[in-house]
């Protein structure tokens, strides 16, 4: 086995959240807010070059068309993602984002192997502990060795910090840890960390360029699917 440490991205990579959780609850905020703005689905697909979500809101209300009085707006904007958060609890409570295929399968084989498993991602904490617990089940969500989220860093991807806190806290040397990822911005944090990084393609990622990652394929699959790569270059679990 070429790693000794699995760390997984949440959204678009343990369920596609982006385009029918992640982008709904936003609008819904603003339309509650009265705030005029809308993200339709290219829109929203451009913001996720913007790392975290009161971030990509920070270009609505930092914006020279948003010129209500709110007061202090970064708490404004914590306010606000906060009721985000809760809508978008609602959307997974509801069944609508159920895990992409292959990934309960992964995650069960690698914790089988003895491989310690992670989960950094720059989402809300309550909405990634939520989402996974409900699309994989809290007995695998348990399998997870360490789950960090939101704030836990000051820089956020592309930035390597979430990557390297997590080997950290893993106590895994960073060559022995591989990342799952659905974004540029991921892989290039992995990268920045020094760690292996597969790519499973997302709806927003599936025509983007992944040079440089060590595999790259359509999803994780399961047992008897086709398997499409386009780059391969690490051992790993997989079908």
């Amino acid at each position: 086995m070429g790693f000794r440490a699995l760390i997984f991205d949440v959204d678009g990579v343990i369920a596609e959240t982006e385009a029918d959780g992640h982008r709904v609850a936003f609008n819904r905020v603003f339309a509650e807010e009265g705030i005029e703005a809308h993200w339709d689905v290219d829109t929203y697909g451009k913001l996720l070059s913007i790392a975290g979500g009161k971030e990509r809101m920070k270009t609505v209300i930092y914006s020279d068309e948003f010129s209500r009085d709110v007061g202090d707006k970064e708490e404004y904007i914590k306010k606000l993602h906060k009721r985000k958060t809760e809508i978008f609890q609602q959307l997974v409570s509801e069944g609508k984002l159920p895990a992409r295929r292959g990934v309960r399968r992964l995650v069960q084989e690698t914790h089988a192997g003895g491989i310690k498993l992670g989960v950094a991602t720059t989402s809300n904490i309550n909405a990634a502990t939520f989402l996974i617990k409900n699309a994989l089940g809290a007995e695998i969500f348990g399998f997870f060795d360490v789950v960090l989220a939101g704030d836990v860093v000051k820089k956020k991807k592309p930035d390597p910090e979430i990557y390297n806190l997590a080997a950290e806290r893993l106590e895994i040397a960073v060559r022995e840890c591989a990342v799952v990822e659905d974004m540029v911005i991921g892989l290039r944090a992995a990268k920045a960390a020094g760690m292996k990084c597969i790519i499973t393609r997302s709806y927003y990622s599936r025509n983007d360029d992944f040079t440089g990652a060590d595999l790259v394929v359509d999803d994780l699959g399961e047992p008897g699917d086709e398997l499409v790569v386009s780059v391969k270059t690490i051992e790993a679990p997989f079908r």
